[in-house]
């Protein structure tokens, strides 16, 4: 069986194909990433929100009952809140890293 998935454009574009409260994580995630990491550029790379600053920095990307975070691999429960401390970290550590 043949599946289609749908190509996106931008970040806006990503999150708004999701439910309300999924949108409101991802709006967290989003926010916690820029605030982070206010320079880096914000794409779309492999069908999923990317955002570069020196190197990669951090993705993202919405699974059945998770949001998988990238590099790394973290897993975030759909059903529990986002810890904005823990996106900040992984994308300060990765900040330093891609300064070095």
């Amino acid at each position: 069986m043949k599946t289609t998935q749908r190509t996106f454009k931008t970040v806006d574009d990503y999150i708004s194909s999701f439910s309300p409260d999924i949108r409101e994580k991802l709006d967290v995630i989003r926010k916690t990433i820029k605030k982070a990491a206010p320079k880096a550029e914000e794409s779309i790379s492999y069908n999923m929100p990317a955002y570069k600053q020196n190197g990669p920095l951090i993705y993202f990307a919405v699974f059945k009952s998770h949001i998988g975070l990238y590099p790394g691999s973290v897993k975030l429960p759909l059903d529990e809140s986002i810890k904005p401390k823990t996106i900040s970290d992984l994308v300060k550590h990765q900040l330093k890293r891609n300064n070095k």
